[in-house]
Protein backbone atom coordinates (compact mmCIF):
# COMPACT_ATOMS: atom_id res chain seq x y z
CA UNK A 1 0.00 0.00 0.00
CA UNK A 2 2.80 2.26 0.98
CA UNK A 3 4.56 1.67 -2.48
CA UNK A 4 1.32 2.50 -4.28
CA UNK A 5 0.97 5.79 -2.22
CA UNK A 6 4.12 6.96 -3.04
CA UNK A 7 4.32 6.01 -6.82
CA UNK A 8 5.27 8.60 -9.38
CA UNK A 9 1.36 8.49 -10.99
CA UNK A 10 -0.31 9.00 -7.36
CA UNK A 11 2.39 11.62 -5.97
CA UNK A 12 1.42 13.71 -9.07
CA UNK A 13 -2.06 13.59 -7.74
CA UNK A 14 -1.58 14.23 -4.17
CA UNK A 15 0.86 17.40 -5.26
CA UNK A 16 -2.34 18.78 -7.55
CA UNK A 17 -4.78 17.86 -4.77
CA UNK A 18 -2.88 19.80 -2.20
CA UNK A 19 -2.43 22.92 -4.73
CA UNK A 20 -6.49 22.74 -5.29
CA UNK A 21 -7.01 22.61 -1.78
CA UNK A 22 -5.00 25.28 -0.79
CA UNK A 23 -6.34 27.66 -4.04
CA UNK A 24 -9.86 26.97 -3.13
CA UNK A 25 -9.36 27.46 0.64
CA UNK A 26 -7.87 30.70 0.25
CA UNK A 27 -10.74 32.15 -2.21
CA UNK A 28 -13.17 31.16 0.07
CA UNK A 29 -11.62 33.39 2.66
CA UNK A 30 -11.09 36.06 0.35
CA UNK A 31 -15.01 35.91 -1.06
CA UNK A 32 -15.67 35.62 3.03
CA UNK A 33 -13.08 39.12 3.86
CA UNK A 34 -15.40 40.45 1.25
CA UNK A 35 -18.84 39.45 2.80
CA UNK A 36 -17.50 40.78 6.22
CA UNK A 37 -16.46 44.00 5.04
CA UNK A 38 -19.59 44.65 2.99
CA UNK A 39 -21.33 44.95 6.53
CA UNK A 40 -18.85 48.10 8.10
CA UNK A 41 -19.84 51.11 8.44
CA UNK A 42 -18.09 53.68 5.49
CA UNK A 43 -18.10 57.26 4.15
CA UNK A 44 -20.92 58.02 2.38
CA UNK A 45 -20.42 60.45 -0.76
CA UNK A 46 -19.79 63.61 -0.03
CA UNK A 47 -20.97 66.32 -2.59
CA UNK A 48 -20.09 70.01 -2.37
CA UNK A 49 -21.35 72.60 -0.10
CA UNK A 50 -25.07 73.76 -0.92
CA UNK A 51 -27.62 76.77 -0.08
CA UNK A 52 -28.56 75.70 3.55
CA UNK A 53 -32.36 76.19 2.86
CA UNK A 54 -32.78 73.68 -0.12
CA UNK A 55 -31.87 71.07 2.77
CA UNK A 56 -33.13 72.47 5.98
CA UNK A 57 -36.88 73.17 6.07
CA UNK A 58 -39.33 75.24 8.19
CA UNK A 59 -41.13 72.94 10.52
CA UNK A 60 -40.52 69.36 8.48
CA UNK A 61 -37.82 67.32 9.87
CA UNK A 62 -34.68 66.86 7.62
CA UNK A 63 -34.14 63.75 5.33
CA UNK A 64 -31.63 61.31 5.83
CA UNK A 65 -29.93 62.29 2.88
CA UNK A 66 -29.46 66.05 3.99
CA UNK A 67 -27.45 64.89 7.65
CA UNK A 68 -23.76 65.36 6.96
CA UNK A 69 -24.27 67.66 4.64
CA UNK A 70 -21.94 70.39 3.13
CA UNK A 71 -23.92 73.51 3.56
CA UNK A 72 -23.62 76.91 3.57
CA UNK A 73 -25.68 80.16 4.66
CA UNK A 74 -25.77 83.50 4.04
CA UNK A 75 -27.08 86.28 6.70
CA UNK A 76 -26.65 88.10 9.39
CA UNK A 77 -26.26 86.39 13.00
CA UNK A 78 -28.77 87.67 15.95
CA UNK A 79 -26.56 88.39 18.82
CA UNK A 80 -29.32 89.60 21.11
CA UNK A 81 -30.98 85.83 20.41
CA UNK A 82 -28.15 83.47 20.72
CA UNK A 83 -28.03 80.54 23.18
CA UNK A 84 -25.38 78.54 25.12
CA UNK A 85 -26.09 74.91 24.95
CA UNK A 86 -24.64 73.62 28.34
CA UNK A 87 -22.07 70.49 29.04
CA UNK A 88 -21.26 69.73 25.45
CA UNK A 89 -17.52 68.81 24.44
CA UNK A 90 -16.02 70.00 21.21
CA UNK A 91 -17.68 67.01 19.02
CA UNK A 92 -20.78 67.05 17.46
CA UNK A 93 -20.60 63.17 18.42
CA UNK A 94 -20.11 63.38 22.29
CA UNK A 95 -22.68 62.61 24.56
CA UNK A 96 -24.25 66.00 26.14
CA UNK A 97 -25.66 66.47 29.47
CA UNK A 98 -24.60 64.64 33.02
CA UNK A 99 -21.83 62.82 31.44
CA UNK A 100 -20.05 65.95 29.61
CA UNK A 101 -21.16 68.46 32.65
CA UNK A 102 -18.91 71.80 32.92
CA UNK A 103 -17.31 70.44 29.79
CA UNK A 104 -18.08 73.56 28.36
CA UNK A 105 -20.72 74.57 26.26
CA UNK A 106 -21.56 74.80 22.28
CA UNK A 107 -22.16 78.50 21.33
CA UNK A 108 -25.40 78.37 19.62
CA UNK A 109 -26.17 82.16 17.39
CA UNK A 110 -29.07 81.84 15.30
CA UNK A 111 -28.16 83.54 11.38
CA UNK A 112 -31.02 85.35 10.09
CA UNK A 113 -31.09 84.17 5.93
CA UNK A 114 -32.25 86.72 3.45
CA UNK A 115 -35.98 85.28 3.44
CA UNK A 116 -36.19 86.15 6.69
CA UNK A 117 -36.14 82.80 8.62
CA UNK A 118 -33.74 81.76 11.20
CA UNK A 119 -31.07 79.27 10.76
CA UNK A 120 -29.32 78.07 13.93
CA UNK A 121 -25.53 78.13 13.89
CA UNK A 122 -22.93 76.39 16.46
CA UNK A 123 -20.19 79.30 16.13
CA UNK A 124 -18.04 76.79 18.55
CA UNK A 125 -17.02 75.71 21.89
CA UNK A 126 -15.91 77.32 24.86
CA UNK A 127 -15.11 75.99 27.92
CA UNK A 128 -16.83 78.80 30.42
CA UNK A 129 -19.60 80.81 29.59
CA UNK A 130 -17.72 84.02 30.49
CA UNK A 131 -15.31 83.47 27.79
CA UNK A 132 -15.16 86.74 25.91
CA UNK A 133 -15.52 85.01 22.18
CA UNK A 134 -18.73 83.83 23.21
CA UNK A 135 -19.96 87.79 22.79
CA UNK A 136 -17.86 88.26 19.79
CA UNK A 137 -20.88 87.79 17.34
CA UNK A 138 -19.57 88.99 14.28
CA UNK A 139 -21.42 91.99 12.38
CA UNK A 140 -22.95 92.71 9.20
CA UNK A 141 -23.82 90.27 6.76
CA UNK A 142 -21.86 86.93 6.61
CA UNK A 143 -21.45 83.33 5.00
CA UNK A 144 -21.21 80.34 7.33
CA UNK A 145 -20.12 77.64 5.71
CA UNK A 146 -20.63 73.87 7.64
CA UNK A 147 -22.25 70.38 7.74
CA UNK A 148 -26.05 70.16 8.60
CA UNK A 149 -27.18 68.02 11.75
CA UNK A 150 -30.31 67.18 12.87
CA UNK A 151 -32.05 69.05 15.55
CA UNK A 152 -32.02 66.94 18.95
CA UNK A 153 -34.35 65.73 21.37
CA UNK A 154 -35.17 67.63 24.51
CA UNK A 155 -35.09 63.71 26.56
CA UNK A 156 -32.13 62.95 24.19
CA UNK A 157 -29.41 64.01 27.46
CA UNK A 158 -29.62 62.93 30.95
CA UNK A 159 -30.48 66.65 32.23
CA UNK A 160 -29.46 68.17 35.17
CA UNK A 161 -31.64 67.84 38.70
CA UNK A 162 -31.42 71.42 38.84
CA UNK A 163 -32.62 73.81 36.15
CA UNK A 164 -30.14 75.73 33.94
CA UNK A 165 -29.13 79.63 33.90
CA UNK A 166 -31.13 81.97 31.84
CA UNK A 167 -29.55 81.93 28.00
CA UNK A 168 -28.51 78.10 28.55
CA UNK A 169 -29.84 75.17 27.04
CA UNK A 170 -28.70 71.29 27.06
CA UNK A 171 -30.19 70.71 23.45
CA UNK A 172 -30.17 72.15 19.93
CA UNK A 173 -34.43 71.36 19.77
CA UNK A 174 -35.87 73.11 17.04
CA UNK A 175 -39.30 72.98 18.89
CA UNK A 176 -37.31 74.26 21.99
CA UNK A 177 -36.09 77.25 19.51
CA UNK A 178 -39.57 77.72 18.42
CA UNK A 179 -40.36 78.90 22.02
CA UNK A 180 -37.39 80.52 23.15
CA UNK A 181 -37.14 82.65 19.69
CA UNK A 182 -41.05 83.43 19.77
CA UNK A 183 -42.68 84.84 16.61
CA UNK A 184 -39.55 83.61 14.25
CA UNK A 185 -39.55 80.79 11.74
CA UNK A 186 -36.84 78.62 12.54
CA UNK A 187 -35.51 76.23 10.22
CA UNK A 188 -35.05 72.61 11.91
CA UNK A 189 -31.81 71.58 12.32
CA UNK A 190 -28.50 73.03 13.47
CA UNK A 191 -25.11 74.21 11.28
CA UNK A 192 -21.93 73.18 13.01
CA UNK A 193 -19.50 76.36 12.01
CA UNK A 194 -16.20 75.08 9.73
CA UNK A 195 -14.66 76.95 10.70
CA UNK A 196 -15.63 78.35 13.65
CA UNK A 197 -16.40 82.03 14.45
CA UNK A 198 -13.67 83.64 15.91
CA UNK A 199 -11.25 82.21 18.52
CA UNK A 200 -13.80 80.04 19.61
CA UNK A 201 -12.89 75.91 19.20
CA UNK A 202 -13.97 74.09 16.47
CA UNK A 203 -16.48 71.31 17.42
CA UNK A 204 -15.70 67.74 15.61
CA UNK A 205 -18.28 67.17 12.77
CA UNK A 206 -17.56 63.89 10.76
CA UNK A 207 -18.92 63.52 7.32
CA UNK A 208 -21.71 61.31 6.63
CA UNK A 209 -21.27 57.30 7.25
CA UNK A 210 -24.26 54.33 5.85
CA UNK A 211 -23.99 51.22 7.51
CA UNK A 212 -22.98 48.79 4.93
CA UNK A 213 -24.84 46.54 2.63
CA UNK A 214 -23.85 42.45 3.30
CA UNK A 215 -23.35 41.39 0.26
CA UNK A 216 -24.65 37.66 0.66
CA UNK A 217 -23.50 37.06 -2.60
CA UNK A 218 -20.26 36.56 -1.70
CA UNK A 219 -20.86 34.53 1.05
CA UNK A 220 -22.34 32.26 -1.36
CA UNK A 221 -19.45 32.06 -3.16
CA UNK A 222 -17.18 31.47 0.11
CA UNK A 223 -19.57 28.35 0.90
CA UNK A 224 -18.64 27.32 -3.01
CA UNK A 225 -15.14 27.70 -3.30
CA UNK A 226 -14.92 24.82 0.63
CA UNK A 227 -17.44 23.11 -1.32
CA UNK A 228 -15.13 22.59 -4.21
CA UNK A 229 -12.36 22.05 -1.97
CA UNK A 230 -14.26 19.64 0.28
CA UNK A 231 -15.58 17.52 -3.29
CA UNK A 232 -11.87 17.47 -4.00
CA UNK A 233 -10.76 15.78 -0.97
CA UNK A 234 -13.56 13.34 -2.24
CA UNK A 235 -11.81 13.11 -5.24
CA UNK A 236 -8.68 12.11 -3.90
CA UNK A 237 -9.84 9.64 -1.60
CA UNK A 238 -11.38 7.53 -4.44
CA UNK A 239 -8.41 7.79 -6.93
CA UNK A 240 -6.08 6.74 -4.20
CA UNK A 241 -8.71 3.71 -3.12
CA UNK A 242 -9.27 2.49 -6.42
CA UNK A 243 -5.32 2.93 -7.33
CA UNK A 244 -4.64 0.66 -3.45
CA UNK A 245 -7.40 -1.89 -4.74
CA UNK A 246 -5.95 -2.22 -8.28
CA UNK A 247 -2.54 -3.25 -7.44
CA UNK A 248 -3.71 -5.14 -4.19
CA UNK A 249 -5.48 -7.52 -6.71
CA UNK A 250 -3.02 -7.23 -9.30
CA UNK A 251 -0.57 -8.99 -6.48
CA UNK A 252 -2.85 -11.25 -5.39
CA UNK A 253 -3.19 -12.35 -9.43
CA UNK A 254 -0.44 -14.84 -9.70
CA UNK A 255 -0.48 -16.14 -6.62
CA UNK A 256 -3.75 -17.05 -7.07
CA UNK A 257 -2.65 -18.53 -10.54
CA UNK A 258 -0.06 -20.49 -8.64
CA UNK A 259 -2.20 -22.11 -6.18
CA UNK A 260 -4.59 -23.51 -8.95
Amino acid sequence: MLRTLLSPRLMGLHLLTIGVLVAFILLGRWQLGVFQDSGKPHAATDPGPVAVGTLAPVGPQLSGEAVGRQVTAAGVYEAGRQLLVADRQADVDAPGGNVSRDRGYWVLTPLRLDDGTLMPVVRGWTAKADDPAVSTVPQGKVTVAGRLRPQQGTDSVQRRGEGLPAGQVQTVSTGELVNLWSGQQVRTGFVVAQPPSGSLAQVKVEPPVVGGTLTWRNLAYAANWWIFAGFAVFMWFHFVRDAVRTDRDRAKSPEMALEG
